[in-house]
């Protein structure tokens, strides 16, 4: 466990981080800027959850803790070798958003249009969780080009995408208040 007395280190005043092997790297590596983007994901939902209530609320709560999971699992580097157990994340993960996706999307009709972001307060904040979330996933995918990475990390982020798109619509009185694309509506 993680025991924070002090928040200021000063290890990181020349412009670098420790990775969670002890790693040092310029503070603007694609890792660091991966997980950052991973952590101001977590953020945006933290503001999200100021609007929920309830088993989104709950769903939202349990994101972010696995979220932090995601966050320890690419700062730490998978290793040819390594046998130390590192918190990485897990299909089961995985398999737990796709199962949360499927009951949402039941209660809901399908689209026969793109949704604009907004709606409800709820809904708007949960469309720029998403951005972010896609954000991280190419931050994550241009990393699994150039370093060995977590495969199940990078499908946790692309189903999280999709969670918070149907969580919006869930909170956009089951779709019916969604805001719908009409293409070429202003020419």
């Amino acid at each position: 466990m993680v025991v924070l007395s002090r928040i200021y280190t000063r290890t990181g005043d020349g412009g670098e981080t420790a990775l969670g092997n002890g790693e040092r790297v310029p503070k603007f590596a694609l890792r660091v800027s991966a997980y950052g983007t991973v952590d101001e994901t977590n953020a945006t939902i933290g503001v999200a959850r100021l609007h929920a209530g309830g088993e989104v609320d709950t769903a939202l709560a349990r994101i972010q803790n696995d979220l932090f999971d995601l966050g320890a699992d690419l700062c730490t580097p998978e290793l040819e070798g390594d046998t130390a157990s590192r918190l990485r994340i897990a299909a089961v993960q995985v398999v737990r958003l796709e199962a949360e996706i499927d009951v949402m999307n039941a209660l809901l009709r399908p689209l026969r249009s793109f949704v604009l972001p907004g709606g409800t307060a709820l809904a708007a904040q949960l469309h720029v969780c998403r951005t972010v979330c896609r954000r991280a996933e190419r931050l994550v995918v241009e990393l699994a080009g150039a370093e060995k990475v977590n495969g199940e990390a990078l499908r946790y982020l692309n189903r999280l995408s999709d969670w918070l798109f149907v969580a919006s619509r869930i909170a956009n009185d089951g779709g019916q208040a969604d805001v719908l694309w009409v293409p070429g509506a202003n020419r």
